[in-house]
């Protein structure tokens, strides 16, 4: 059990999404404990946060080839920005859930949000599951994605132009982990990295020991179940694809600019301040943004939530002060923003 009296320090409008989750799930969920009924409640539950929110210019779905194999993505195009020659670039979203749930439609709202907010054309990522999928697969299908969308272009209407990485949770990890990669390999570089309250390496921490149960579900056996589904063994959590805190400093050195959300009653939250001081050592362009009052994964909730809305808004205007310099849009003050 958490040391610190995490419910009695949550925001009115935190309570309130505990209250909406609490009658979810007794309306929406099936019984049971298995994987697929974790993943059916997972996605009947998120079926009420991904209603409204920003409408798109258009939405194409299509698939991307893999050394895995094709792996489907959404394409959400935004409205344009009044005066606005184009779309602000491509920004790849990796989706939370532990490595184990979610899907496109869970996170639906979010990649409409992000687009509508930054301008730019959103490719949300239906990277394979694990324990069906070990590191590093995922992170390998996700860096083909960016390599496919660097090289062509036009494919999907795309826009030529800087492809940024985004995630959340599990996602925020993978992002950080597949920009890693991308420069290990010699790959085309993220213009920017945008990560909400993700892991990235810590195995223990002060943060994981006083905070973290049954209202965010992370309490430790829930963390450890996350990770032994998603890795192989004791070399994948010494493996940079995993503690990507301990990669190669010339790699950390070399990361893009990275906007690093988290919020004080996360159990994951070290992982985040760690992050940041790697980055400040290494003299990386970053913004830490620790919110208050609210549970890891709060993302999800703009319906109701402002402190999710504030997040979203503020890696969107991360990402646009952050667009390569002969970019239209670069530096201009972001006008649009998210929805009610």
């Amino acid at each position: 059990m958490a040391a610190v009296d995490v419910l009695a320090r949550l925001t009115p409008g935190m309570r309130e999404v505990l209250e909406i989750q609490t009658d979810l799930a007794a309306r929406l969920a099936r019984p049971g404990s298995d994987l697929e009924v974790l993943r059916a409640n997972y996605a009947a539950e998120h079926r009420w946060w991904n209603e409204g929110g920003p409408r798109m210019a258009r939405s194409t779905s299509a698939a991307v080839a893999t050394p895995h194999g094709p792996v489907p993505v959404r394409v959400h195009h935004p409205e344009p920005f009044a005066g606005d020659g184009g779309p602000a670039g491509t920004l790849v979203y990796l989706h939370g859930g532990g490595f184990v749930l979610g899907d496109l439609d869970s996170y639906d709202r979010i990649l409409r949000e992000l687009a509508a907010a930054t301008g730019a054309v959103v490719v949300g990522v239906a990277y394979s599951l694990s324990p069906e999928a070990k590191v590093p697969q995922a992170v390998e299908e996700a860096a083909a994605v960016v390599r496919h969308l660097a090289a062509h272009p036009g494919d999907m209407g795309v826009p030529p132009g800087p492809v940024a990485l985004a995630g959340d949770s599990a996602g925020a990890a993978m992002a950080l982990a597949t920009a890693l990669h991308l420069r290990a390999s010699g790959g085309p570089q993220p213009s920017a990295l945008l990560l909400w309250y993700g892991l990235y390496g810590l195995r223990d921490s002060a943060s994981r020991r006083l905070l973290g149960g049954p209202w965010d579900g992370l309490a430790p056996e829930d963390l450890a179940f996350y990770t032994a589904a998603y890795t192989s063994g004791p070399d994948d959590l010494a493996g940079p694809y995993v503690d990507c805190l301990g990669a190669d400093p010339d790699l950390l050195a070399s990361l893009p600019p990275t906007y690093v959300a988290a919020t004080d009653l996360d159990p994951l939250l070290d992982d985040s301040v760690a992050l940041a001081g790697l980055l400040d050592h290494h003299g990386v362009p970053h913004r830490l943004h620790v919110l208050t009052g609210v549970l890891h994964g709060f993302l999800h909730c703009s319906r109701t939530l402002p402190e999710a809305r504030e997040a979203l808004a503020a890696g969107a205007a991360f990402h646009r002060e952050h667009l390569p310099a002969n970019h239209p849009l670069e530096n201009r003050e972001a006008h649009r923003w998210i929805s009610d």
